[in-house]
């Protein structure tokens, strides 16, 4: 299945929190599009691998999403190397995105930054047909790179490139983390708390999205930094 937006996260979750307000509102306007997370986030206080796994297949019914795969990384152990990378071509080969959307170039959780490197890298070599990747059948994949590349903004706060209205798309993307029941807060839950379960990060999650809606003059958005220059042919392409 060919894709025309193909997203990366270093976690399950990573996704919903980021971008997923842009992923459903590309959904709804026709375009088919996929994750692919790179590991099963298992180093994380809460839940458990296969708990998580059942959460992203709950937030990708939310989402409407047309493929979503896990890598099965290890967490916390994210390498750039020649490894990693072949399962991240064979991925991008095999779904030949016109877009991919990574994580933060540079975020709190250090997975977030070796991620998008680790992405970034491979979608360059996945267009190289002298590397060599195969599907599941055994057959040689094509050589295949994005026409553009894209990067979410996460938990540190970094200056974005564009910003998509994501404002009718809202009450979704919160039903997407949501799905993530072990992760974020529950009054039910008596689970150690982190980072993320208190109601003060949704508060944030919130309050981030309202600022950069606030930056295009709407209520919510959700920014992205780019990796080359965005082309237009006209300035009414641009809100």
């Amino acid at each position: 299945m060919k894709l025309d937006i193909l997203a990366f996260a270093s976690h399950p979750d990573d996704i919903e929190l980021g971008c997923s307000g842009t992923l459903i509102a590309h959904i709804e306007a026709g375009k088919k599009v996929g994750i692919v997370d790179l590991t099963r986030g298992e180093l994380g206080t809460r839940g458990t691998p296969e708990l998580r796994l059942q959460e992203s297949e709950a937030a990708s019914k939310v989402m409407g999403l047309h493929a979503r795969e896990n890598l099965g990384f290890a967490d916390g152990f994210l390498l750039n190397d020649r490894e990693h990378q072949l399962k991240v071509i064979e991925m991008i080969r095999k779904y030949k995105p016109t877009i991919i959307i990574m994580n933060a170039v540079h975020d709190r959780h250090p997975d977030h930054g070796r991620g998008s490197e680790l992405v970034s890298e491979s979608c360059f070599k996945s267009g190289l047909r002298m590397i060599r990747t195969t599907d599941e059948k055994g057959e040689e994949q094509e050589a295949w790179r994005p026409k553009a590349v894209y990067h979410y903004i996460q938990d540190r706060l970094i200056t974005p490139d564009l910003v998509v209205d994501v404002t009718g798309h809202w009450d979704k993307k919160m039903e997407t983390i949501r799905a993530f029941k072990s992760q974020f807060y529950n009054p039910d839950d008596s689970s150690p708390n982190t980072y993320i379960s208190s109601p003060e990060f949704l508060e944030f999650i919130e309050a981030r999205a309202k600022e950069m809606g606030h930056s295009i003059g709407v209520t919510y958005g959700e920014g992205f930094t780019k990796e080359r220059n965005i082309g237009i042919k006209s300035f009414f392409d641009l809100i």
